[in-house]
């Protein structure tokens, strides 16, 4: 998955909102220009967006197409971000050993005395 599509993707506010408004089921273009400010054929655009990123994908039935949130596209969008808090955790770790052992160090020179 390219996240540069992604991000470039998620980088418009009205795309967002588009995104959030397909949370909690599939909606047409209609239902989602209702919750939007902006007009059918621009929410059109977005979700063409939004599909080609691999955020969202749509399904016709009869003459109607449903758009919903594409979980793979979201998925790989997680797992990029757990990559940078994987190295905060390690980070912080490292942190807290580096900590314990001064702590440590600084004791054992006290007892000394």
């Amino acid at each position: 998955m390219d996240t540069q599509k992604i991000f470039t993707a998620l980088s418009d506010p009205t795309r967002r909102i588009v995104l959030e408004a397909l949370k909690g089921k599939p909606r047409t273009v209609a239902d989602i220009a209702s919750q939007v400010p902006v007009s059918r054929p621009a929410v059109s655009q977005h979700l063409k967006i939004l599909q080609e990123a691999g955020l969202v994908k749509v399904r016709a039935q009869g003459t109607r197409r449903f758009y919903s949130l594409r979980r793979e596209g979201l998925d790989a969008l997680r797992k990029y971000i757990d990559g940078f808090w994987e190295d905060v955790l390690a980070s912080y770790a490292a942190n807290i050993l580096k900590t314990n052992i001064d702590k440590s160090d600084e004791t054992d020179r006290t007892q000394e005395k």
